[in-house]
């Protein structure tokens, strides 16, 4: 059999493993998918007979990698026929019987066609290794996929190593021994307080390993995500982790809508021992559990408040640190909710440009109203939310109708007519 010769070839495949940390299957893969592109282009130029080659042409064509020989060939699948209509599909059995007497109709064969060394031209070579460089970046995204795709929702290290427009290019590693791969940190996902120069190192949540052949980094990561939240509570808290206490709910605002308003979080925990404070595990002896949490945050505010079955108690505990008198479940169905504080309490229960309330019906899914209880008209209040739930409800008289109605059907259903002739 023929072969084109590749000096180096050996060398080249471990040197680009070791340079993309590919395996060397796949780096063979690769070269080989190249060397057949290549020896398309070949064919395409020395098209004399002038065919059409459709996309599927070259399917039948194979190329074999020698690598103690340092050279490949290229193989051809051939079906045997009585009569040849496109030699690199076919060959005749008369051909095929003067060296396989058993061969049958409808049989194939694996040819030989390797071009000879000179053959393989220039043009043929560059096409091979711009192939071959598309190949092994698609066989990189392929890898950063298949390592990356289990650690979705997860928090990895990541190191700063450059900028894109408003986007910070992160190196981070999957923990598994890997090379660094790059990850996207765009400007909705940073922090407002984060500083991020040049080698700065930041935990960063992995929001979403992206699919496809698309350039660039195809790890998208946040800052501002609640899972970052979740993670560093749980990585800091023992009782998290032996799932002694449970984080019920988490609402995050890490980019508020106004520069004069830091990012806040709100986290509710609880636990099914009695003998355990949720809250007070989660913040430490002093505050050296929270401390780490919103250091890593950068200053973030966290409150940490309670969770309780209790609608009513739950959002007083959502609103802190605001001191609440009187929580209203005005409408339970649409989770409408008045809460009634002091005077003094007010802002401090609204929060700057409302962002404690904002976070607290977050947190507990329901709408809240705050109301100064020396103000609020309990009377009042009662009748607008009895008048609009009756403005919804279907009116008694018109009931019965339907009632009646629906009776009178069943009666027309049941029914049975004669509808022969009277005699």
């Amino acid at each position: 059999m023929s072969m084109v010769s590749l000096p180096g070839l050996k060398e080249l495949i471990e040197s680009i493993s070791r340079e993309r940390n590919l395996p060397r299957l796949a780096v063979q893969s690769a070269i080989r998918e190249a060397l057949l592109k290549g020896y398309e282009r070949y064919r395409r130029a020395q098209n004399l007979e002038r065919k059409q080659f459709d996309e599927d042409y070259f399917e039948n064509f194979e190329v074999e990698l020698d690598i103690e020989n340092e050279g490949f060939r290229v193989l051809s699948t051939k079906s045997i026929v009585e009569e040849v209509d496109n030699t690199d599909h076919q060959i005749s059995l008369e051909e095929v019987q003067q060296v396989a007497p058993e061969a049958q109709l409808g049989d194939s064969v694996v040819l030989d066609v390797t071009p000879d060394q000179g053959e393989f031209g220039r043009m043929a070579a560059m096409q091979t290794k711009q192939v071959l460089a598309q190949k092994l970046r698609d066989q990189q995204r392929q890898m950063v996929q298949e390592e990356f795709q289990d650690l979705e929702s997860t928090v990895l290290q990541a190191r700063v190593l450059r900028f894109e427009r408003q986007s910070v290019i992160l190196a981070v590693i999957s923990n598994f021994g890997q090379p660094e791969v790059e990850a996207e940190l765009p400007k909705r996902e940073q922090l407002p307080n984060d500083n991020y120069r040049a080698n700065a190192t930041f935990k960063v949540y992995l929001k979403k390993v992206s699919q496809g052949q698309q350039r660039g980094p195809q790890l998208l990561v946040s800052r501002a995500d609640a899972g970052l939240v979740v993670y560093l509570f749980a990585n800091e808290v023992p009782e998290i982790e032996d799932e002694v206490v449970r984080i019920v709910a988490v609402a995050r605002e890490a980019n508020p809508p106004s520069r004069y308003v830091g990012p806040r979080t709100k986290i509710a925990v609880d636990t099914l021992d009695r003998d355990v404070d949720p809250v007070g595990a989660c913040i430490g002896a002093r505050g050296s559990r929270i401390q780490v949490v919103v250091n890593e945050l950068r200053g973030e505010k966290i409150d940490v408040i309670r969770w309780s079955p209790d609608p009513a108690t739950y959002i007083a505990n959502a609103l802190s640190p605001a001191r609440v008198d009187e929580v209203r479940l005005m409408d339970p169905e649409t989770r409408q909710t008045h809460v009634l504080v002091a005077e003094d309490q007010l802002s401090l229960a609204i929060g700057k440009e409302g962002q404690n309330v904002r976070l607290a019906a977050r947190l507990t899914g329901w709408k809240i109203d705050i109301k100064d209880k020396a103000k609020y008209d309990y009377a009042g209040e009662d009748a607008k939310f009895a008048a609009a739930r009756t403005q919804y409800e279907p009116e008694e008289d018109d009931m019965e109708f339907d009632e009646l109605e629906d009776e009178n059907q069943d009666e027309l259903d049941n029914e049975s007519f004669d509808t022969s002739d009277d005699e």
